[in-house]
């Protein structure tokens, strides 16, 4: 069965590329019912109608994300194994995690931007706070009882916990980091009552807060988000300076020949054109943004580097 057939025009140029295999697989290196994971079925379920392939999503959680994404680096270079992965794995991670299994520009070949979507900071319902403020004096009353506030991410070396590290520091603030393996079990744990704070992504966190489990408190950027309108951001609390949404990018294993790679980054360009993906992708707080590789490749390669001096600065462990 032909899995990877494409001939297209990205950004004036054109791409083609042919592979065989029966099931092309895209590796999602966290549970299901998260962003990363919505994006990938929407995904696959348009690239399958227009490459007339099988496309299944493979869930591959464990330790913050490097299960799934060292079983891509090992995988051939047929074009038959995809990863959906969230930035902070390829930005923030080989900072904080220096023994990684994996090395992003080596084992790794970009594809495309994904979409993005913004951060948000939330509480249980039954937190005092419905405000940046109200929270920070909290979080300082339960510095002095010596019982700092938890707060829930989906893994150490996420952006959302280096959000919620920029947010305390800048809050000047003690508040405990409890990390999960995805966001579904943070979100679970929060609206449980078993940590009060919690960052996630909008397309997991919005049907908790629009049915009232959840309380947003921010979104972590500098101005609100059209996916999230009536959620005020940091900057306009009172905290600027902290600018981080998610972003989710495709990538394969780097001996994947660059035109496979540059094929299927333009059947993604012609995907998003579509209304229906849009449509599907902007219901789910997601903003579809494809890209060429080669500004994939300079993105990481940037942030890598922000991220690396922020970390150093602020003295941020994977502990």
């Amino acid at each position: 069965m032909v899995c990877a057939s494409a001939a297209g025009l990205l950004m004036g140029q054109a791409a083609h590329a042919t592979t065989t295999c029966s099931t092309v697989r895209i590796v999602v290196p966290f549970p299901a019912g998260g962003a990363a994971d919505q994006l990938a079925r929407t995904v696959s379920q348009g690239l399958q109608q227009r490459r007339g392939a099988t496309i299944v999503v493979d869930n591959k959680p464990g330790a913050n994300g490097n299960i799934g994404i060292d079983a891509v680096r090992r995988a051939p270079g047929d074009g038959c194994t995809w990863l959906v992965v969230p930035a902070g794995n390829l930005t923030i991670n080989p900072t904080l995690f220096p023994a990684l299994s994996y090395n992003v520009p080596r084992d790794f070949r970009p594809v495309s931007l994904l979409a993005s979507s913004p951060n948000v900071l939330a509480v249980h319902p039954s937190v005092k706070a419905r405000n940046v403020a109200e929270l920070v004096v909290l979080a300082k009353q339960a510095e002095q009882n010596k019982a700092p506030l938890g707060y829930a991410s989906p893994g150490v070396g996420s952006g959302l916990h280096l959000a919620g590290e920029l947010f305390r520091h800048r809050a000047g603030v003690a508040m405990l980091h409890v990390p999960y393996k995805g966001t579904t079990q943070a979100v679970n744990d929060v609206v449980g009552g078993q940590v009060p704070v919690l960052l996630g992504t909008w397309p997991t966190l919005a049907p908790f807060v629009q049915s009232g489990a959840l309380r947003a408190i921010a979104v972590t950027q500098s101005k609100r988000s059209p996916a999230a309108p009536d959620v005020p951001s940091l900057a306009e609390q009172g905290m600027p300076g902290i600018d981080v949404s998610s972003w989710y990018a495709l990538m394969v294993p780097s001996a994947t020949p660059k035109p496979v790679a540059d094929g299927l980054s333009a059947d993604i360009h012609a995907l998003f054109t579509t209304p229906t993906v849009r449509g599907d992708l902007q219901r789910q707080g997601l903003e579809p943004v494809a890209s060429t590789p080669e500004a994939l490749a300079a993105r990481i390669r940037d942030e890598t580097a922000a991220w690396a001096t922020l970390i150093r600065t602020y003295h941020i462990t994977a502990e």
